[in-house]
């Protein structure tokens, strides 16, 4: 099992780029792919991206495709998503989460998630 919290979250104008982070405790992090989520209220949560545990493989949701880039630096023990080319869609809490070996875009199969953070984008 693996602690993780995320940050970078806030209010910003469409167009415009924030950088959330992933900070990680506990278990050997470079073991654990690492996925970002978000759920906007009443909606559904939507797979935004994931990143394998070396990080040589990525995968993104189609709507934040070729705006938004995962990344990770294992000796930190964090994973980065880097969101450019706001729109107001992308208004959500957006979590991070971690599952032990491969990785998935199904949420159902990370155990372990952190608490979220919010971002908000206006118009």
């Amino acid at each position: 099992q693996v602690q993780l919290v995320e940050s970078g979250g806030g209010l910003v104008q469409a167009g415009g780029s924030v950088r959330l982070s992933c900070a990680a405790s506990g278990r050997t992090f470079s073991g654990y792919a690492v996925g970002w989520f978000r759920q906007a209220p009443g909606k559904e949560r939507e797979f935004v991206a994931v990143i394998s545990a070396s990080g040589s493989s990525t995968y993104y949701g189609d709507s934040v495709k070729g705006r938004f880039t995962i990344s990770r630096d294992n000796a930190k023990n964090a994973v980065f998503l880097q969101m450019n080319s706001l729109i107001p869609e992308d208004t959500a809490i957006y979590y991070c989460a971690a599952r032990f070996g491969f990785l998935s875009k199904n949420a159902e199969q990370f155990p372990d998630w952190g608490q979220g953070t919010q971002v908000t984008v206006s118009s």
